[in-house]
């Protein structure tokens, strides 16, 4: 099997480069899976969102406004999008920083909700990633993933001749669901189909009350 590296610069590059028309390419046709998330997500008010991977800011319009939501990203142009979605939509009580979500030294046990929309695959070393969910995330918290997964053998014919461009185009076209959620020692409590021809999960995961999930 081809091996796909990412390295946190090529991140950068990517989607610097898809800043302006990010919203026109994965706007709507992700949305489903956004407002479905929304729907589940059944925040309390005062709980703390972290989104991780916030991009152009298209989730933040849909979280409740009695919360108070950190959303950091890699790339300072998607950030700049970001604000103005903030700016446009008035979310005084979202805040935003320029964070490599792998290394952060951001506080563990920080929020009652860890949110991942379509970033996993992205990520230079995902499992790293979710460590590091999990550990921002409170012991009894949840962890939201919203990602697209290899399908079935015939959707196989059509990701794997892409794997070769996962640079280029910014995420790994072939991400088994099994070895990235399926065989992670995870308590799943709900999964969702999203989007057209249910391309992506919403896998709601909690955390474990030690908040040591590997």
């Amino acid at each position: 099997m081809l091996e796909i590296t990412f390295d946190a610069v090529s991140v950068i590059r990517t989607y610097d480069r898809y800043a302006r028309f990010y919203d026109l390419v994965f706007g709507a046709v992700l949305n489903h899976g956004r407002k479905t998330l929304a729907r589940v997500l059944n925040a309390s008010a005062g709980e703390r969102i972290l989104e991780i991977g916030v991009g152009s800011g298209l989730m933040l319009p849909l979280y409740p406004r009695n919360v108070q939501v950190l959303g950091i990203d890699l790339s300072a142009k998607m950030l700049q999008r970001a604000r103005a979605t903030i700016a446009r939509h008035r979310l005084e009580h979202v805040h935003l920083q320029l964070v490599d979500a792998e290394i952060t030294r951001l506080p563990p046990a920080a929020f009652d909700h860890v949110v991942l929309p379509y970033v996993y695959s992205v990520t230079p070393h995902p499992l790293l990633l979710m460590r590091q969910a999990f550990r921002l995330c409170k012991p009894g918290g949840s962890v939201w993933i919203l990602n697209h997964f290899s399908q079935s053998a015939a959707w196989g014919f059509l990701e794997r001749p892409l794997r070769i461009f996962a640079q280029s185009i910014g995420f790994r076209t072939d991400f088994p669901y099994k070895t990235y959620v399926a065989d992670q020692n995870w308590e799943i409590i709900a999964e969702y189909k999203v989007n057209l021809f249910s391309l992506s999960r919403l896998v709601h995961v909690r955390n474990g009350e030690r908040g040591d999930r590997k």
